[in-house]
This record gives structure tokens, sequence and C-alpha cells, in this order.
């Protein structure tokens, strides 16, 4: 069983065929995946396909791209999402000082309410961070006692100590398999086995071998057989220990 701890494949990209995309993952050992808003429409498509696709599981949550959505109103529609029983996480939320697509004191704003909100209802909380390490972290301390994870992790091994010492898992998707990313293998070969997830933040980031085409859920395993190859272990070792932590960081039945 391989657990693909960050997906998106309610994009309007799988509307042709995500039956037979879902089969492509199951045929692939992906049994599981968590599948994450990152706005109110895109949460309530979550849950949607939750109730549809068996081994599935939504969160709610708003990114920093559209932080300037995040009103009182959108704000008590993801609350109220992330209260419901099926919701296994909250967001995807963070910071982007990449994009700015949202002003940063936005960002700021819709992170620091989402790590209350995650802390309050104890689930954990789904972060992103792109050129926002400090800030990132700064939030993230803030607010003492969040579990969580730090997903697509793109940084090296250098800045993991601080993730690690909140008590973050680090997820790593197919970012991890392009040539050029050494730094980053660095940090897959240094994260303690415990807090380590995989992931494909599909449709985006496919992995090298299907480099700039839509990403899905089956390719996971390229991302976890690299990672595999560089701790220097199996491939269903690494499946079966990735997915405990999966299973105990959402809650998700055995």
């Amino acid at each position: 069983m391989i657990t693909d701890s960050h997906a998106h494949i309610y994009y309007d990209s799988f509307d042709s065929d995500r039956d037979a995309i879902v089969a492509r993952a199951h045929a692939s050992g992906v049994t599981r995946m968590i599948v994450v808003g990152t706005s109110v429409a895109s949460s309530r498509q979550c849950f949607d396909i939750a109730q549809r696709v068996p081994g599935t599981f939504p969160t709610a949550g708003m990114h920093p791209h559209d932080a300037s959505d995040s009103t009182p109103a959108a704000r008590a529609e993801i609350e109220r999402m992330c209260r419901s029983a099926e919701c296994v996480a909250v967001g995807e939320t963070g910071l982007d000082y990449f994009k700015n697509y949202s002003p940063k004191e936005a960002q700021l704003d819709n992170f620091r309410w989402h790590a209350r909100l995650a802390l309050a209802l104890d689930k954990p909380l789904i972060v992103h961070c792109r050129d926002a390490h400090d800030d990132t972290l700064a939030v993230l301390r803030e607010h003492g006692g969040l579990r969580g994870v730090m997903h697509c992790y793109t940084y090296g091994a250098a800045e993991l100590p601080p993730y690690l010492e909140l008590g973050f898992h680090i997820s790593f998707s197919g970012v991890v398999t392009y040539p050029k990313n050494e730094h980053n293998r660095a940090a897959a070969r240094a994260v303690p086995e415990e807090r380590l997830l995989v992931e494909t933040d599909c449709p985006f980031l496919a992995p090298h071998s299907r480099r700039g085409q839509r990403n899905e859920p089956a390719l996971c395993r390229d991302v976890l057989q690299r990672i595999a190859d560089e701790r220097g272990t199996s491939l269903e070792a690494l499946a079966r220990a990735t997915s405990a932590n999966a299973t105990r960081l959402f809650g998700l039945p055995e």
C-alpha cells in the first residue's frame, strides 16, 4: 500500500478520466490519497470525491495564492468543513513569496488563522512554503503544539532541523527526482523514517520521467522508488513506513 499524501484530483484536467486515474493508481499500489483543498470551492470538491472514491480522504483550506479571498464568510465555510469527522487535516495553507499572488500580509493572516484552527480542532496542518522559510518557521513557532506536514518539501538538509524540532512530517514530491536537485535528495536521505511522507501534488510536478506532463497519483510510486534508492532500502519497506506515518498523522483507517 502506497499513500499519496497530497493530491488535487478534483482539477478539471482530470474531468475526462478521473475514474481511469484512480484505477491506474490502484494498479500501481497507490491505494490511498489525501485530496487537498485550496479554496472553498475546491475543498467542497474534495468532500464530494471522498464520498464517491474509496481510499480518498478530504481536507479543507485556503492556499496562500488565494489568501486575498480569505474573507470571514470563506473562513466560516472552511471551518465548517474542517470540523466534520471526514476532514483529516486543515489546509493547504502557508506562504508563497515566489508567486506573491496575494500580498504577504494577507498570506500571513490567512496562515495564522489556519494554524489557530488546526490547534483548536487538534488536526494536522498542511503547510505550503515557497521562498518563505523564515516567515513560515516564525508562524509555526508562534503556535506551539501544532502538528502537520511540510508538503512538497523543496529545501535541502540544512533547512530541515527546525521543522523536525517542531514535530512536523516532511513530504517529498516528484521534485526529488529532478537531476539537478541533489540538495533535495540529501534532505530525503536525512529525514527520520517515522517523519517521512510521499506525494504527487498532482496535477503538478510530475517525476522526471514524465516531467512537463500532467502528474497523477500512480506516479507516487516513482517518487517512493527514488527515495528508497537514496536511502538504501526497498520500495516495499518504505511504502509500509510512509503509509504507517500517514495513518498516524491523518488518523486514517488501517
